[in-house]
């Protein structure tokens, strides 16, 4: 469990799903970040979120406010490299909640034996998410031009990222 100042980062729980379907649809329904194109269900959601190598929450005064996946980026001999998707509340942005959630997974990630954290679809216009991400050390893989469809048929690059552990 990471805790810093009035929040914490723990791993979810039951009662947690609620709150952790209504960040993450929101980030489904923005079209913008996300490469799933429907929103969880409840029964959906409690499966995603259970099969995970690891899940947490980040909780602001009793308040859900973000979270983080974590799994295998690939099967067998690349089941060492990690993959992680982070969201946080929208009126949460811009407090340190993602950095702290990208540096929990990170540990998380070396404690369950991933020695590398790649991110597979990192939008070219997700500015904030790329400083981050290069102010904690990830590298560019490169640009895959027009990776990501948006709903209205257009197309962004995408900016893979890793990270060695």
């Amino acid at each position: 469990m990471h805790k810093d100042r009035t929040w914490m980062i723990r791993s979810y729980r039951d009662e947690d799903l609620a709150g952790m379907i209504e960040i993450w649809n929101a980030v489904v329904r923005s079209g913008d970040a996300f490469p799933q194109d429907s929103e969880l269900t409840k029964e959906e959601a409690s499966h995603f979120f259970a099969s995970q190598s690891a899940t947490s929450v980040a909780v602001l005064d009793g308040k859900l406010v973000g979270l983080y996946i974590l799994h295998p980026n690939n099967v067998g001999r690349c089941a060492h490299i990690a993959n992680a998707s982070y969201c946080v509340g929208a009126s949460y942005r811009g407090k340190g909640i993602g950095k702290a959630l990208v540096l929990d997974s990170m540990e998380k990630a070396k404690i369950l034996g991933f020695r590398i954290l790649q991110f597979n679809a990192v939008l070219t216009t997700n500015q904030g998410a790329l400083h981050l991400y290069h102010a904690l050390g990830f590298e560019d893989l490169g640009v895959i031009q027009g990776g990501f469809a948006y709903s209205d048929g257009s197309f962004v690059d995408i900016q893979p990222m890793v990270k060695y552990l």
